[in-house]
């Protein structure tokens, strides 16, 4: 038994950090996240997939959140000539059946202004809000801090005058 128990403990203890996620409606938001930045950043990005298992598209407009004194949607790009730009958008559209990916070097939820520091294992309230579905209440985990050639968006200044 005591074998079994030890076995039991090291798995646990060697399994990545689990993942979370919640069901409202047609949706399933899947492990909303933030890398945790460094201490003194003024910015964070935030990350989760949307899976829209309904018949009609539906849209991200926004989000709300403490975390943060503005919180907005955005989009990274890369053009043809290497260069990256990160723009607000108004919304992210999520078509009826398919997930859409918030991540590094795409779709994101911007946070400026952080409001305190994030530190790992943290949960954070946040409200999302969707054209059809309405405000969705979820929580974002804070994750280990972004892994070498992922974008740190604790480093960028947003127009928060920082």
């Amino acid at each position: 038994m005591t074998r079994i128990f030890t076995f039991l403990v090291a798995m646990i203890l060697a399994a990545p950090v689990l993942a979370h996620e919640i069901t409202v409606g047609d949706l399933q938001i899947i492990h909303p996240h933030i890398p945790q930045p460094a201490a003194t950043a003024k910015a964070a990005g935030g990350f989760m997939a949307i899976v829209n298992n309904g018949s009609e598209p539906e849209r991200l407009l926004g989000v709300e959140s403490g975390v943060a004194m503005k919180s907005e949607v955005h989009e990274s790009k890369v053009d043809a000539n290497g260069v990256g730009t990160m723009t607000h958008v108004d919304f992210i559209e999520i078509p009826a059946g398919q997930t859409i990916n918030l991540e590094h070097g795409g779709y994101h939820v911007m946070f400026m202004g952080l409001t305190g520091p994030l530190t790992e294992g943290e949960m954070h309230k946040a409200t999302l809000v969707f054209e059809r579905a309405g405000r969705v209440e979820i929580e974002f985990m804070i994750d280990p801090p972004v892994g070498q050639g992922e974008m740190d968006h604790s480093t960028m200044d947003h127009g928060t005058g920082g």
